[in-house]
């Protein structure tokens, strides 16, 4: 028992991402103007979605809670490997450890669901025009970014408080910039193949269910597209559904790759590789793709500037 607190009250060290060197100095100030980038033009759009009645729709209504996630998820990893960095201390106490999973676990597994949520926006509003107001109103939206945070919250409870009731006997060194289950698992000295089956049954859920979810969408959403006779529509949506499913098969296909494979498959190297695609990359682009290239919010955004440019004089 005496050793099991000893575990419980001991530090974690996070290796990181950055090393002292030249090439990592230039790493760090990308990944912070990544960073300041993400924050601003999710902030920026929460606030034209806010304030534009025009974008009081489902669509946008879900955009400003992936935005929100996108926020949160990126804030609770970045500001600490800045911090770390800049500090030379790489150590994170195991309450601020067990927080960083359950909030990275919630908003992953949140942003899962609700970009599935957004794929059958747009199914029923290309496939279905004349039912799109009984099948995708503001109550359906709410209701579906709702259960996303709920279940995204509950499936981060259970996770975050199985992995942390592990004994770490060995190294409390994770070679990772935050502590994410996969390399949390290689610390511990007890079996956690149980576990494992475990996140697998997630990874289902969580991930190819709606992975699936979203490619049958896009696929109803072209094959309808075709049937259009203007090209200059087919071209319009073509173009969007190409973008759209190049963010989410950089969002699922890193994520189902990190977190579906067995642990002693998984490499440090690869596994800080790929969360930042899933972590840092997707967040940055989830409003230019989604948003910013839309006329309804490119116009949102000349009429606020507009605004407070007639305010200031």
């Amino acid at each position: 028992m005496g050793y099991e607190n000893h575990t419980f009250s001991s530090d974690f060290i996070l290796l990181g991402l950055f090393s002292a060197s030249q090439t990592n100095l230039v790493l760090f100030y990308f990944m912070f103007f990544i960073y300041i980038m993400t924050i601003t033009e999710n902030t920026v759009l929460i606030l034209l979605i806010h304030k534009d009645i025009r974008l009081h729709t489902p669509m946008y209504c879900l955009l400003s809670h992936l935005s929100f996630m996108d926020i949160l998820h990126i804030s609770n990893i970045v500001p600490k490997m800045i911090a770390d960095f800049l500090s030379g201390r790489k150590t994170i106490s195991f309450a601020g450890c067990g927080f960083q999973i359950f909030l990275s676990l919630t908003l992953l597994g949140g942003e899962c669901l609700l970009l599935a949520a957004m794929s059958y926006d747009r199914y029923a509003a290309i496939c279905h025009p004349l039912r799109y107001p009984i099948l995708m109103n503001e109550h359906v939206s709410v209701l579906m970014a709702g259960g996303s945070w709920l279940i995204g919250t509950i499936n981060s409870t259970v996770h975050a408080a199985y992995v942390l009731h592990f004994l770490f006997c060995c190294s409390r060194a994770i070679d990772h910039f935050f502590c994410e289950i996969p390399a949390m698992l290689k610390l511990s000295c007890v079996d956690t193949s149980y576990y494992e089956r475990g996140v697998y049954v997630s990874g289902i859920i969580f991930l190819l269910i709606p992975f699936s979810t979203i490619s049958a969408s896009y696929v109803q959403v072209l094959l309808t597209v075709l049937q259009m006779k203007s090209s200059e529509a087919q071209k319009k949506s073509f173009s969007t559904c190409s973008f759209h499913m190049i963010v989410v098969i950089m969002y699922y296909g890193p994520f189902i790759f990190t977190y579906m494979r067995p642990k002693h498959y998984h490499t440090p190297g690869q596994d800080k590789f790929l969360a930042i695609f899933y972590t840092i990359l997707t967040p940055t682009l989830n409003p230019l793709i989604y948003s910013f290239r839309n006329k309804d919010v490119l116009l949102a955004m000349k009429n606020m500037l507009k605004s407070n440019f007639l305010h200031k004089k």
